[in-house]
């Protein structure tokens, strides 16, 4: 056989036999084997994504069911997708959107597509140092107050670290000021099953990437309309299908699409047991956590997610994460001062017993005030809008050389996962200054 550089790169790290604490939620211990020959087409009797009136429109109503919805929409392109069909729905031709700075690149450059302008509103930090924290809805209630022609509310909840925002306090504000509130909730499928879903706490709309906890395929997702007066007066269920079809793949894959009914019928079945199983027993390990001094984030977040700080303890999170997977436990993320984890029922006993026995093992505290990474700077100066700016011409530079620039791109250092910079504002000394101490050197910038 010639090379296969990507194969044989998988089998050497299947090879390493560690924990999977990260993506997807399957753990390779749930979906059946026959997937392979699954791998069909749109049939007389399989039915058509972006047409469905078969057994698709079917599996989609079950998913509604879990979800309490008033409809769910299968995606086989990931969540980047459901955001997408999100923000078509809310603002097909444009215009401002209220919108948290904790966001995905996906939703950066949908943006740009379809001619957003963003109003942006950052989030308090009031998670724990180094990390975003959460949207209020006074902020919130502000900008729309001082833009009134704003078209719907972006969030992100619960981000990369499990920090979860005032989804309830969010949607009040939103409906009393007449505009949808848009749920980028990629990490939290699972919620439905812990009583924390945001379409339970008055959401409009939820872009929900399902393989990252459920048991399901890379790509996997689901679009969801909530059960609102408002969806209902904007007809976001009639209009998804074909907000979806203009972003979409004519060729979705079937035996995605299977694995995300196969998934919501286990969870309708046993997920709200094993979920809440789940929790209680990572109730223990971040218990284990906190009494060594380890940072936990703050307030609300996700009950199965484990984020670590490891500043007091004197390493990094890169440095962390190089020791967990020295105990053989391969961590979802890294960055300066966090490593996570992501827990799903599909993981065996004895691979959480391995990561609590690591989270024990690590050193001691050896500070006793952890220094927390050098407050955001201010939010530069819009120079152009995102869609100029990302459909300019574009060249990389030095950071020291952008400085007055106007970016091409995003720059967003993690921890705390808030672009410092957006595509078509202008590149402030502060800004510059943020990125190069969190490692950043280069930069898109607009061509001159």
């Amino acid at each position: 056989m010639t090379e296969t550089p990507l194969y044989t790169a998988l089998k050497a790290h299947l090879s390493k036999n560690r924990a999977a604490f990260h993506t997807p939620g399957h753990k390779g211990r749930f979906l059946p084997a026959d997937l392979y020959e699954m791998d069909l087409t749109e049939l007389p009797d399989t039915d058509s994504l972006f047409e469905a009136d078969g057994c698709i429109a079917q599996a989609e109503a079950k998913a509604a069911e879990l979800f309490h919805s008033r409809t769910t929409f299968f995606s086989a392109g990931g969540c980047t997708l459901c955001i997408q069909a999100m923000f078509c729905l809310a603002a097909p031709q444009g215009g401002k959107v209220i919108s948290s700075r904790v966001i995905h690149r996906s939703a950066v450059n949908t943006m740009a597509l379809l001619g957003i302008k963003p109003v942006w509103v950052r989030p308090r930090p009031d998670a724990g140092p180094g990390l975003a924290g959460r949207l209020y809805p006074e902020d919130v209630k502000a900008a729309l107050q001082e833009n009134p022609d704003a078209k719907a509310v972006y969030v992100t909840s619960p981000d990369y670290y499990g920090v979860l925002a005032d989804i309830r306090g969010l949607s009040q504000v939103c409906h009393e000021y007449g505009v949808p509130l848009l749920v980028d909730n990629a990490h939290g499928t699972h919620l439905a099953l812990l009583g924390k879903h945001p379409l339970a706490l008055g959401a409009d709309l939820t872009a929900c990437s399902a393989h990252k906890t459920l048991p399901v395929l890379t790509g996997g997702a689901f679009l969801n309309v909530g059960e609102t007066a408002l969806s209902r007066r904007l007809h976001f269920a009639e209009r998804a299908k074909e907000a979806m079809a203009l972003f979409g793949s004519t060729s979705p894959a079937y035996p995605v699409m299977v694995s995300l009914d196969l998934a919501r019928a286990w969870a309708m079945e046993h997920g709200k047991e094993e979920w809440e199983r789940l929790a209680e027993r990572m109730a223990e390990i971040k218990e284990t956590a906190w009494k060594k001094g380890i940072l936990l984030p703050l307030g609300e977040t996700d009950p199965t997610r484990l984020a670590i700080g490891t500043l007091p303890l004197g390493m990094s999170g890169e440095q962390a994460a190089e020791y967990f997977r020295e105990k053989g436990i391969e961590p979802e993320h890294e960055d300066g001062g966090y490593v996570v984890f992501i827990t799903t029922p599909f993981h065996t006993e004895e691979e959480l017993d391995r990561l609590e026995k690591a989270v024990m093992s690590l050193p001691d505290c050896t500070a006793s005030v952890t220094e927390s990474l050098p407050a955001l700077p201010a939010l530069p100066p819009v120079a152009m809008t995102p869609r100029d700016a990302v459909l300019s011409f574009q060249k990389k530079i030095p950071l020291q050389n952008a400085v007055g620039r106007i970016a091409g791109e995003a720059a967003c250092p993690c921890p705390p996962g808030v672009p410092v910079v957006m595509p078509g504002e202008k590149i402030t000394e502060e800004c510059a200054r943020f990125l190069e101490q969190a490692g950043v050197y280069e930069i898109f910038v607009v061509e001159e």
